[in-house]
C-alpha cells in the first residue's frame, strides 16, 4: 500500500522549511520509526520517521529544496520489502570505517567533517549500524591531535608553498543562521536599544553553593546546583517589582505579562537558540537547574521543539561560560530587555575602607528605551545585584 510522506505541520511563526538530509534512498527498506529525513526550519531541525515497516519508494523533494507546511515530500510503500534487511545473505562484517562510507551523515556530523577536512571513511562509527556520530568525529580529532606528525620528507619549497596557501571555502548559510542574522539586524533597526552595566560580588552565592551543593545534588536526584538558578530567581523577583521590564511591544500596544517565562540562551553549532522556562515564578531551584540541563542536552542533539522555544518574557544570556568579561547582549524581540552574565574574576575591591580580593562579575542589561526608561533599567539591574549579594532576600522576597 502506497502512502505519502508529508512535512510536519509548522507553527504559524514558521513560513517554510528546507530539506536538510535524506537518511534513506528510494528502494531502501526501512523499519517503523526509522529516521527518513531531516527538515531544517528557521528555529529547529524536524525529523520525519517511517510510518511503518516498508520501502521508501520515491523522493519528491530533494535536499536543499524549500517546502511548505504539510507538503508531500516523498512516497512510501507500506510492508513492501520490509524483510529485506533480515533476508540478506550473511557476509563477513565490514570494518566500521567502510560501513561509514555508505552511511548518510547527520547535518552536525557533516558540518564538523567538512570544517576539519576529514575523510568520514577513516573514522570508526559507534552509532546504529556503524553510523558516525558527532562524538566519534570529535574523538578522532582529539586522537589525531595527540599523534605526532611524521617528519616531512618533501623539499623545503613544497612545505613553504603549503604553509603559504590561501585556502577559501564557500558554504551556504543555514536557515537558522540566516534567520538569526535577519532578526539581529531587525532589532538594531526597529528598537531604541541601550545597555546599562553594573557589577556583583559573587562571594555570597559561591559560599552558599559550595556549602549545600553536595546535599542539593543528593536530595534532588543528581541535579547539580549551578549559578543560573540564582540568576533566574533573582530576575523573577526583580521583574515582579519592575513589570515594564517584563512587558513586550505589539505594534502600538504594550503587553504587560502577569507571569515570568524566562528565556535562557543556549549556544549550539547551528547558532544561538533560546528555550523558555515556562512559569519560572513557580519553579524551585532544582526545577530550574534540571530544566536548563535538559534544554542544553536537547539543543546539542537538535531535539528542541518549536513549543520549547516560543514565547518568553525576559531572557538571560551567559557569555561568561566562554570567557567574556563584558558585552552588550542584543534584544530577543518582542521582549524589551535581556540580562547578560559574564565571567567571574577576582578583583581588588574597596570594602569599608579596606582593599579586599573578591570574585566579581560584570552584569549588562540591554533594554528598549521606547518601553523602559533609564531609571527603571538601572534600578532593575541594581535590584538583581542586591538579591545576588544577599541571597536570603530571594527567599524572603524583601
Amino acid at each position: 500500500m502506497s502512502t505519502e510522506i508529508k512535512a510536519p505541520v509548522f507553527p504559524e511563526s514558521v513560513a517554510d522549511g528546507e530539506i536538510a538530509t535524506w537518511h534513506k534512498q528510494p528502494g531502501e527498506a526501512v523499519l517503523r520509526d526509522d529516521l527518513l529525513v531531516d527538515i531544517e526550519t528557521d528555529k529547529v531541525v524536524l525529523e520525519v520517521v517511517a510510518p511503518a515497516d516498508g520501502v521508501l519508494s520515491a523522493i519528491i523533494k530533494g535536499e536543499g529544496e524549500v517546502i511548505l507546511s504539510g507538503e508531500v515530500i516523498g512516497q512510501f510503500e507500506v510492508g513492501a520489502g520490509a524483510e529485506a534487511p533480515a533476508a540478506a545473505e550473511p557476509v563477513a562484517e565490514a570494518p566500521a570505517a567502510v560501513q561509514a562510507e555508505a552511511m548518510p551523515l547527520s547535518p552536525a556530523v557533516r558540518k564538523l567533517v567538512d570544517e576539519k577536512g576529514l575523510d568520514p571513511t577513516s573514522i570508526t562509527g559507534s552509532g546504529k549500524g556503524g553510523r558516525l556520530t558527532k562524538e566519534d568525529v570529535q574523538k578522532f580529532i582529539t586522537q589525531q591531535a595527540r599523534t605526532p606528525a611524521p617528519a616531512a620528507k618533501a623539499p623545503q619549497t613544497t612545505e613553504t608553498t603549503a604553509l603559504g596557501a590561501r585556502v577559501e571555502r564557500r558554504v551556504p548559510m543555514t536557515r537558522l543562521r540566516s534567520s538569526i542574522a535577519k532578526r539581529l539586524v531587525s532589532v538594531q533597526q526597529n528598537s531604541a536599544m541601550l545597555t546599562t552595566f553594573n557589577e556583583v560580588n559573587m562571594e555570597p552565592v559561591m559560599k552558599l553553593r559550595n556549602k549545600y551543593k553536595a546535599q542539593f545534588e543528593k536530595t534532588h536526584n543528581g541535579t547539580r546546583l549551578g549559578f543560573m538558578s540564582f540568576f533566574v530567581q533573582a530576575s523573577v523577583e526583580a521583574l515582579k517589582l519592575y513589570p515594564e521590564v517584563n512587558a513586550s511591544i505589539d505594534g502600538t500596544d504594550v503587553v504587560y505579562h502577569g507571569y515570568q517565562d524566562m528565556g535562557v540562551a543556549v549556544s549550539t553549532e547551528r547558532g544561538l537558540v533560546v528555550p523558555v522556562l515556562r512559569d519560572a515564578h513557580l519553579m524551585g531551584m532544582a526545577d530550574i537547574e534540571a530544566k536548563i540541563n535538559e534544554y542544553g542536552k536537547k539543543a546539542r542533539d537538535n531535539k528542541l521543539t518549536m513549543e520549547e522555544m516560543q514565547g518568553g518574557t525576559f531572557t538571560i544570556s551567559n557569555g561568561g561560560v566562554f570567557g567574556s568579561l563584558l558585552s552588550t547582549p542584543i534584544l530577543n524581540p518582542p521582549q524589551t530587555a535581556i540580562l547578560g552574565m559574564h565571567k567571574i574574576q577576582e578583583r581588588a575591591m574597596v570594602v569599608d575602607g579596606e582593599i579586599v580580593i573578591l570574585p566579581m562579575m560584570n552584569l549588562a542589561l540591554s533594554y528598549d528605551h521606547r518601553m523602559i526608561d533609564g531609571k527603571a533599567a538601572v534600578q532593575f539591574l541594581v535590584t538583581i545585584k542586591d538579591f545576588l549579594e544577599d541571597p536570603a532576600r530571594i527567599l524572603l522576597k524583601v
